[in-house]
């Protein structure tokens, strides 16, 4: 009899619970639940997603995809062109010294560079939370932030190759 009594229980106990898991998993009429691929919730490429992220930080009006070159200064002095929120690819020769204006932002992303200063405060470093003194390394693919005019970055010494910043704000190459 405990035996009949175990099976009996353990049928219910099943059928209750395929019963609840086809009552949960049915989506509600009227829910606003649609089908991938309808106007409702299409299906967009990965392309497509590219090509608006790039138009998107190209300013919305350019559909061109392909990357800044580096801009390399011609003169001695050459200050920025352009909107504080605009970012730029600056090429950056050996010798030659990125000033930044206050409030500009940089992203070392290629070469060896290191910071300078004309005084003793130094450039935050936002990625790391810290302070980076005068010739100190500045790391690749960290956002550095100068908060006063003065300071800037240059080609570490001994290192031949350019530096390629990314730059928003304004600055001036001596």
């Amino acid at each position: 009899m405990k035996t009949k009594m175990k099976i009996s229980m353990l049928t219910v106990a099943l059928g209750v619970g395929v019963s609840m898991g086809v009552i949960l998993t049915e989506p509600a009429s009227g829910t606003g639940v649609s089908q991938p691929g309808t106007t409702d919730d299409p299906v967009v490429t990965k392309s497509y997603v590219d090509q608006q992220i790039q138009q998107a930080l190209n300013g919305g009006g350019g559909a061109s995809t392909n990357p800044t070159q580096p801009s390399t200064p011609s003169t001695s002095e050459q200050p920025s062109q352009g909107g504080a929120d605009e970012v730029k690819n600056v090429a950056l020769k050996p010798g030659k010294l990125l000033i930044a204006d206050a409030g500009t932002e940089f992203i070392v992303r290629s070469g060896h560079a290191v910071i300078y200063t004309e005084v003793a405060s130094g450039v935050a470093d936002l990625t790391d939370g810290k302070d980076l003194l005068n010739g100190q390394a500045a790391p690749k693919n960290h956002l550095l932030s100068f908060p006063r005019e003065g300071r800037g970055i240059q080609v570490k010494e001994g290192s031949q190759s350019n530096l390629i910043v990314m730059v928003r704000g304004g600055y001036t190459i001596k």
